[in-house]
């Protein structure tokens, strides 16, 4: 059992005004959160120019595409237009750019558009077909997307690679793209080669999800006059049904030479694919990740540089490192703290997303070694350096001496307040959704808005996270619902016993897969005070028949077939486990959303009060998994804060106490 050198000392960073923890005025405020603090993802470089996503609460959460170019930041894409879409309902790679020619999915149809230097032009209108993993050939003239039809209303979408052109004149309602690839139940990373010669991609099938078993495949890609380019001889560069291997994120370097990553060692690596015929080359072991779990398309954990090295983002204990890989020597870098792997930009540096533990995340340009200029910063923060509380990374026993779990702990910091000398401050535990997400030190509302009330705070990355190794992903295999509580409850142990925190106010909270841990917890152990849903599961029954294609068999693989384990089904449902739970519970639920209906939420609340448990069940129009708009963000934190204070006992605004009745009618927001 080994804690961080970091401090986690209570009081290390608080001022000397003495107020309850849990009652200090906090400079996160509602507005700060919801309101002036945007969403910032997906950079992409074009020669000098630098494109982002930003997501924007005030704007019903529309999400923008910015570019910078020459010193001045512009919106590329003008109202209503919104930048996303809905393959596998989590999106990812909604737009590509080359040479100044864009293409962008618009979320809200799932037309694709063309921007050549004016106003958007419509490729196709989508009309049942959605659109993600857009990448241009090299030259420019073709876009490469992964389609899901959704056209059949009573059938699974089906998944192709398709190809459209960009330069011919067709009816945008009747241009769905040419089928490269197609039969697979999924299928991702549709990547030409440099020359045009070649195209790689990642396919798999159910019950598989993309971090279990995938194929890399390579085939020539062939264009002949004016027709769409063909792909011809497929060959399978790795995976395959006799090896459960996650192969992800392919890229071609400047030589041509086919890299991707691979967990064939128990950690996702980097490889080299030389051959048909020959097997993979590691180009830098190590026992540390090179990948991240594949929920969005686009994402980016390494690339090849034109002096043949190769940068890379490594996750090690759950917190990020930059690296240089050449000729098998690994040479860590000062670049920041990115959220996906930096890019080159055309004669000088670099462009990346930077998610440090002490600031709000920001689009930057730099070079190693050398404070980066900040292009765009989700917000500014007005807030004192003792204010924000940093991660300190945390090991605890696991349940039956099955190894060490990980956390990273938050004490409670506030420029202008302490705790009263001998009092512990309660507990916020987190649950990272996925399950197959994790929890990483960079800065987070999620944490900072308890801490600076006085809260601590421990973000738990319970078995089956990701960046530990496949091993430790697999200990959620069948067990969801047992060990992610287990790891919670022993985290939970490990901080009341090391005497960081008061045994006898601990709350939970968790978001989708998250939601469903919360409420098993609160239905096992006694340690907390009362717990918060947020659009969380709450029946794997229903979950399993009811729920969209992705994740359709995940189930598989975390509880089991179903209905042939419909007993485990059961057994590890939130529904069931009513009579269990006998503290206070806070459901806060889209109404939009396909991921987690909202009839989980409202049967789970039913049940509650039909044994007269204080719950509560706040349901948001026009949200669905995840809340975007900056009334429902704003009045979501209020809640859960007016939630927790009533809960233990601590001062509340009237006008933000929670109604926890008996009622069965849910609160419309």
């Amino acid at each position: 059992m080994t804690q961080s050198s970091t401090s986690t000392s209570t009081s290390a960073t608080t001022g000397t005004g003495v107020r309850p923890y849990g009652t200090w005025p906090s400079p996160v405020s509602a507005a700060l959160v919801a309101g002036k603090t945007v969403s910032l993802s997906d950079v992409r470089v074009d020669g000098r120019d630098i494109y982002w996503i930003e997501g924007r609460p005030a704007e019903g959460g529309r999400r923008v595409l910015v570019r910078a170019r020459a010193g001045q930041v512009e919106d590329v894409t003008p109202a209503p237009f919104d930048v996303g879409t809905r393959v596998h309902e989590y999106g990812g790679g909604a737009y590509a750019v080359c040479q100044g020619t864009i293409a962008f999915s618009n979320r809200r149809d799932g037309s694709l558009w063309l921007v050549e230097g004016g106003t958007p032009r419509c490729l196709s209108t989508g009309a049942g077909l959605w659109y993600a993993d857009l990448t241009f050939s090299p030259d420019g003239r073709f876009l490469f997307c992964v389609r899901e039809d959704h056209r059949a209303e009573d059938e699974e979408p089906a998944a192709a690679i398709v190809v459209l052109d960009c330069t011919a004149t067709v009816d945008p309602a009747f241009n769905g793209g040419t089928p490269l690839v197609m039969g697979p139940d999924f299928l991702s990373s549709p990547r030409p080669s440099p020359d045009g010669r070649y195209m790689a991609w990642i396919e798999w099938d159910h019950p598989a999800m993309p971090w279990d078993a995938t194929r890399l495949r390579v085939a020539t890609l062939l264009q002949e006059g004016d027709d769409p380019p063909r792909l011809a001889a497929p060959w399978s560069a790795a995976g395959d049904d006799a090896q459960m291997e996650s192969v992800i994120e392919p890229c071609w370097d400047a030589a041509g030479r086919l890299l991707a990553l691979s967990d064939r060692s128990g950690w996702w690596n980097l490889y080299r694919f030389d051959t048909t015929s020959s097997p993979p080359v590691a180009l830098a072991p190590m026992e540390a990740e090179i990948g991240q779990p594949h929920w969005v398309f686009g994402l980016r954990s390494y690339v090849p540089l034109a002096d043949g090295s190769i940068l890379a983002m490594v996750i090690n204990d759950g917190d990020t490192r930059m690296v240089s890989i050449r000729d098998g020597v690994v040479t860590p870098l000062d670049l920041g703290h990115p959220s996906g792997c930096p890019v080159p930009v055309e004669g000088d540096g670099f462009a990346w997303l930077d998610a440090p533990p002490d600031n709000a995340a920001a689009v930057v340009r730099g070079q190693p070694g050398h404070e980066p200029q900040v292009l765009r910063r989700a917000t500014e923060l007005p807030l004192a350096a003792a204010d924000i509380a940093r991660p300190a990374p945390i090991h605890f026993p696991l349940p039956g001496g099955e190894g060490t779990g990980h956390a990273f702990f938050y004490a409670p910091a506030n420029a202008r307040y302490r705790g009263p000398d001998g009092e512990k401050p309660p507990l916020v535990v987190v649950a990272h959704g996925g399950p197959t997400g994790r929890a990483n030190p960079a800065f987070s509302f999620k944490v900072q808005w308890w801490t600076s009330r006085g809260f601590a705070v421990v973000d738990v990355n319970y078995g089956g996270s990701t960046g530990f190794g496949r091993a430790y992903r697999q200990r959620l295999e069948r067990q969801w619902g047992v060990v992610d509580v287990d790891d919670c409850i022993a985290a939970c142990q490990y901080l009341a016993t090391t005497g960081q925190v008061d045994p006898a106010r601990i709350v939970i909270r968790g978001s989708s897969a998250g939601g469903l841990t919360v409420l098993l917890a609160l239905a096992r152990s006694s340690l907390f005070a009362a717990g918060t849903s947020l659009y969380g599961v709450t029946d794997l029954r229903a979950l399993a028949q009811d729920t969209h294609k992705f994740e359709s068999r995940y189930l598989d693989t975390l509880v089991g077939p179903y209905p042939a384990d419909e007993a485990t089904y059961l057994a590890r449902s939130p529904i069931t486990q009513v009579a269990d739970i006998r503290v206070p519970v806070l459901f806060l639920q889209g109404l939009d959303d396909r991921v987690v209906p909202p009839a989980q939420a409202r049967s789970m609340v039913a049940a509650l009060r039909g044994r007269g448990v204080p719950c509560a069940l706040y349901e948001f129009e026009g949200e669905g998994h995840g809340f975007r708009q900056e009334a429902t963000i704003r009045q979501a934190w209020e809640l859960e804060l007016a939630f927790y204070q009533q809960v233990l006992r601590l001062p509340v605004s009237p006008a933000l106490r929670v109604a926890l009745i008996a009622d069965p009618q849910p609160s419309h927001a």
